[in-house]
Parts: structure tokens; C-alpha cells; sequence
């Protein structure tokens, strides 16, 4: 390249840079591999980190992915044109994110969906700002305890210099939902929206119809923080109460995306018409083209490449499309009924598990209120050791919420999907039991001597 171009090295092509300005070496970086090497050292560096039991939940799911969903995702035509730029994108690429668009919005209940946001937590903060502008003058949003504490820091985080006021509600001590009574406090006031998470994050099932309700009641909208997978056998937030849920958000890494490292996944959106012109990201819509034939286009692309900064609905600068297409092709194959078979199996293990870890002595049910695959379960013994004791028999038993709840105590939340087997669910069971003996002995009565 360097003499094709005429230039005596590396350091010369870019002689434009100031010198001051120019990076030192990068004397930490070791020395260069080749391709053997190198997947040998990942290799090695894999199977350090061990195999593990998995019963951590909280936004990171681990559900079986067919093989064919990332052979077919990472086929050429899919994996280097996997984000439309421009409205010329490939008909197929179009094509691919209108499907999952018709298949979101037939799982939501709702009109149209978008393709698509970076995750769960940023999708949050978009439908919160979306509402906000819909309602215009209102800036306040009701946001419940039970949203994930990592949501929550993000929404406030992207929200905050917008003048927006995230108010946070409590949950029912006892069953572990939004408290209906903790909203009358805000009875009157000017509202511009109110989150309802479906299972919130104890995964707890919320009473959605009367949230919504009351948030059109006192005219606000109804924004549902939802699970995919729970949608295939819970009722869709298009339909909760008399009018339905305006917006719906939520992850969509359950949608066949392994767990890797933290990522990558996906945010989804969903929205009444009426309401389209405030969401964010890129909408795929179908039309014909000057012969009749069917075609794909980006429409309604409210986006800053697109129209003034100033006036976007937002600073989205990419979709999730790589993920979204694994996503698109997991529920072509799975369809309607094999996603509500996962669902139930997902409820089924973790309700099998919630008995079973119940009856060891020291552990009880947090709450009562019904749960979908996650609960949470208060230790009679602090979290971490447990935790850590089970770390160390090839079990990772679940998510403290000693930091984010500190209120509940030593309490922890286990989740287990349709990959969990009886033998899966006893071994975890039989280690908790284990661990808690030799941790929590009830002390002895004290017996005074005999003179």
C-alpha cells in the first residue's frame, strides 16, 4: 500500500498529525501472534473462566438457541449488511427487519415497533423522553422500585438534563408489586407517564390493568417495560386495562442471544400510532415500486444524519440489526407455540426450583405475590458467602440485592428457564441445603452446671 501510494512509511502518510499530538508506543502491547496462537490463548482463557450452573437471572437470560439461528444470522448476506444506513439498503436486509417489526407488534398488541435500540435500559430512557414530548407540558414520569435498578440508573442518567422528573414508586413489601396505594400520593398531579414492568424485576407479575388505568385515569400514558418470553403466555401490554398500554419497551436478548461477556443486545419499542411520529430509531415500511412489485423502504426517519439536530427525536446513531436479525429468525422458527412452550417450561422449572429451595431450613419466599421464571428468597445467613460457597461447587446460585435493596435483607434472586433439568434443580437444591447447615446452627440453650 505504502508503494502504491508513494510513501516511504507509516509514520510519513500520516505526517499531517502534529507531532505533539502523536501516540507513544505501546510498549504493554505483547508481541504479535499468528492465528494458532491466538486461538489457543483464547481457548485457554475460555476454559479458565470455568462451566458453570446458571441460576443468575436479572436481565440476562440463559435460554437454549437452535444452532441454525447464528449459522443463519452470520451468513454473509446477514452479517456485513446488517444496519441500513441509507434508504438503499438490500431489499433482503429491509425485508428482514420488516418481518421482526410485524412479529414484535403482533407479540405487543401495539401498531407499529421499531428496528430497533440498543438495549432494554436505553429503550426505557427513549420511551420515557417519547412521552414526555407527546404530553408536552407534563415532565414528571412515575417509575416504579420494581424496574431494574440498571434501568432505572439509566433512564435517570439520559434524562436528567432534560428537566424530566423521575419519581420512583414503591412496591408491596408483601407481594412484591407496585403498591396501588403509593400512587394515590400523586393523585392530582400533573403526570406524564407511568412505567409498568411485566414481571418486574422479582419477578413478580404486576396488576398491569389497574396500572394502566389509573395512569389514563389521571392522564398520563402507560409505558410497559415488558419480557419477551413471558409475552407468549401473559397477556400483551396492547390489551392491559380499558385502553391498552401507549408504549412498550423492553430487551430483547431472550429472543435467542446467548449470554456473552454482557452482550451484545437489543432494545424493542412498540407505540400507538398516534404516537409514531415521537419514536425514536428506524421504522421499515413496505410499498410497491413504479412496476407493482412489493418493496421495502426506512420511513419516518427522525434521526439527526437525516433532519437538523435540533429537531430529532433522538441521537440514536444505530440500530442493534445483527442481533435483531438472530432475534427475527428465533421467532420464524420457534413461532407462537414453541416461544409459549419456552415460557412454559421457564415457569414451570423455576416454580419446581422455588418449592424445592423452600423447604430448606433457613431459606424462605420473599414474596406472594405470582411469579413468572425469577423469585426472590431471603437467607437466614448473609448472600455473598453462599453465594460464593456455591461458586466454588460449579453453581452460580443467583443475584444479591443486598446493594440495590438493602431493605429486603440478605435476599436473593434466582431464576431458571426451560435449559434447567430435574438433576439441575435437585444439585442446586442439595448444595443450598448443604451450605446453609453448616452456616446457619441455631445456638444452643445455654445449660448452667449442676452445683
Amino acid at each position: 500500500m505504502l508503494q502504491a501510494l508513494g510513501v516511504g512509511s507509516i509514520e510519513a502518510l500520516f505526517d499531517e498529525i502534529p507531532a505533539a499530538l502523536r501516540g507513544v508506543r505501546l510498549n504493554d502491547v505483547p508481541p504479535a501472534l499468528t492465528e494458532m496462537e491466538v486461538s489457543r490463548l483464547m481457548r485457554e482463557r475460555a476454559e479458565a473462566d470455568g462451566t458453570y450452573l446458571n441460576f443468575i437471572g436479572a436481565g440476562a437470560y440463559e435460554h437454549h438457541v437452535p444452532a441454525a439461528i447464528w449459522q443463519i444470522a452470520t451468513r454473509g448476506e446477514f452479517y456485513s449488511s446488517y444496519t441500513p444506513y441509507q434508504a438503499e439498503a438490500s431489499q433482503g436486509t429491509l425485508q428482514v427487519l420488516y418481518e421482526y417489526q410485524s412479529m414484535m407488534a403482533s407479540l405487543l398488541a401495539l401498531d407499529v415497533t421499531n428496528a430497533s435500540l440498543y438495549d432494554g435500559a436505553s429503550a426505557l430512557a427513549e420511551a420515557v423522553l417519547m412521552a414526555v414530548r407527546a404530553q408536552r407540558s407534563a415532565k414528571r414520569v412515575l417509575l416504579p422500585r420494581s424496574v431494574h435498578p440498571v434501568w432505572r440508573k439509566v433512564a435517570r442518567t439520559i434524562t436528567r438534563n432534560h428537566g424530566i422528573e423521575l419519581t420512583e414508586v414503591g412496591y408491596d413489601a408483601d407481594a412484591g408489586h407496585t403498591s396501588l396505594p403509593a400512587l394515590e400520593n400523586f393523585k392530582g398531579e400533573e403526570i406524564a407517564a407511568v412505567v409498568v414492568p411485566q414481571p418486574n424485576f422479582f419477578g413478580v407479575l404486576e396488576p398491569a390493568d389497574e396500572l394502566v388505568d389509573w395512569a389514563h385515569a389521571h392522564g398520563a400514558l402507560a409505558i410497559a417495560a415488558v419480557n419477551p418470553t413471558a409475552l407468549a403466555i401473559l397477556k400483551p401490554p396492547g390489551i392491559w386495562g380499558t385502553n391498552g398500554a401507549d408504549i412498550a419497551i423492553g430487551d430483547g436478548q431472550p429472543l435467542g442471544v446467548p449470554l456473552a461477556s454482557g452482550g451484545p443486545y437489543f432494545g424493542f419499542m412498540a407505540c400507538r400510532k398516534a404516537l409514531v411520529r415521537q419514536m425514536p430509531g428506524r421504522i421499515v415500511g413496505a410499498t410497491r415500486d413504479s412496476e407493482g412489485r412489493r418493496g421495502y423502504t426506512l420511513t419516518l426517519q427522525a434521526r439527526e444524519q437525516h433532519i437538523r439536530r435540533s429537531k430529532a427525536t433522538s441521537n440514536i446513531c444505530t440500530n442493534q440489526g445483527l442481533v435483531v436479525t438472530a432475534a427475527t429468525i428465533y421467532l420464524a422458527l420457534l413461532g407462537a407455540d414453541g416461544l409459549a412452550r419456552v415460557a412454559r417450561a421457564s415457569h414451570a422449572n423455576a416454580m419446581t426450583l422455588l418449592a424445592a429451595l423452600t423447604r430448606v431450613d433457613g431459606v424462605e419466599r420473599a414474596f406472594s405475590g405470582s411469579q413468572f421464571h425469577e423469585f426472590v428468597l431471603r437467607l437466614k445467613t448473609p448472600v455473598t458467602p453462599v453465594l460464593e460457597a456455591l461458586k466454588a461447587r460449579g453453581i452460580i446460585g443467583g443475584f444479591d440485592l443486598g446493594h440495590d435493596f438493602p431493605e429486603l435483607g440478605d435476599a436473593l434472586l434466582v431464576c431458571a428457564t426451560e435449559t434447567k433439568t430435574d438433576a439441575d434443580i435437585m444439585r442446586y437444591a442439595e448444595s443450598m441445603e448443604s451450605i446453609i447447615a453448616r452456616r446457619y446452627r441455631p445456638a444452643p440453650c445455654a445449660v448452667r452446671p449442676s452445683s
